[in-house]
């Protein structure tokens, strides 16, 4: 239950790079490591390592293009397009996440896992930061292990047995993409996909909460109606401000997130200035 909940109280320790936790529940900034540079294998398995253990890790001051970040990202996984909006020139990897200074949504500006209505949704992204407003722009993330384990015994027991319908045209989600859609000359394809809504990590066997407002639609054992008062419980939950860590951008920084075990939220706090990110998606195959 929520009130026995505690963060843990210490983590490994590596031997590549320095490692400090930003807050209880996820998120670590890792110094030490020039990710523009050939890697050892040594490095990437400790890198691993401290992603499996913190969920989202950051880097800052990172001098990456777009090439340089796909290598990196590649590393850990064979990489996937964004399936709404086109690469940048070069790989069609790495997608540009813009917000102009007229435009008043931001791109996925509410809490969301990646791509959740695909088959074999993403295991992880990695975001890099190539222009920042003045203020504002942070992200929030939010730890579904522990929205998972903060559960009842008895609900964690009923979602276990519960598919998701994730849907990549529910209203709210899509509002965002509008404008990169537009500007990109890309598609507005619909997605639907069913995943278990309580699901195992394939790297770590702890369990973690799989629905997301932006992208889940119902369970698919019970009506739109049944669901609804379930979802949206859930939803309250899994933000509460003990699950999270918020990350402040600054010029360079690159944030790498295990997208089973987390959920993020870019905040739109800053209209009327440009923001650009650089996103790499890492593939992960179907989940269980």
């Amino acid at each position: 239950m929520l009130s026995d909940w505690e963060p843990p109280k210490s983590f490994s320790v590596f031997e590549h790079f320095q490692v400090k936790r930003i807050a209880g529940a996820l998120g670590a900034e890792i110094t030490g490591v020039d990710l523009s540079t050939d890697i050892s294998d040594a490095v990437i398995e400790d890198l691993t390592g401290a992603l499996n253990e913190h969920h989202v890790i950051f880097f800052r001051v990172q001098n990456l293009t777009p090439k340089s970040q796909a290598a990196f990202a590649s590393r850990f996984g064979p990489l996937i397009a964004y399936p709404m909006v086109k690469g940048l020139g070069g790989t069609d990897a790495v997608v540009s996440v813009v917000k102009k200074p007229g435009e008043r949504a931001n791109f996925g500006g509410l809490w969301h896992a990646d791509t959740t209505y695909l088959d074999e949704p993403p295991m992880g992204a990695l975001l890099y930061a190539v222009e920042l407003p003045p203020y504002g722009g942070d992200t929030l993330f939010a730890n579904m292990h522990l929205a998972y384990e903060t559960l009842s015994p008895s609900l964690q027991a009923y979602l276990e047995t519960l598919t998701v319908i994730q849907n990549s045209a529910k209203a709210e989600v899509a509002k965002t993409r509008e404008d990169r859609i537009k500007d990109d000359g890309g598609e507005r394809i619909q997605f639907v996909a069913e995943h278990p809504a309580v699901i195992t990590h394939p790297r770590t066997g702890r369990k973690a909460l799989y629905v997301n407002s932006a992208h889940t639609e119902r369970f698919k054992e019970l009506t739109i109606e049944e669901s609804e008062p379930i979802l949206r419980f859930l939803f309250r939950h899994l933000t509460r401000p003990e699950f999270t860590c918020r990350f402040v951008w600054t010029p360079g920084a690159l944030a790498f997130w295990d997208n089973y075990a987390t959920q993020h939220n870019p905040i739109n706090d800053y209209h009327g200035f440009r923001r650009v990110m650089h996103r790499v998606t890492i593939g992960g195959g179907r989940i269980a």
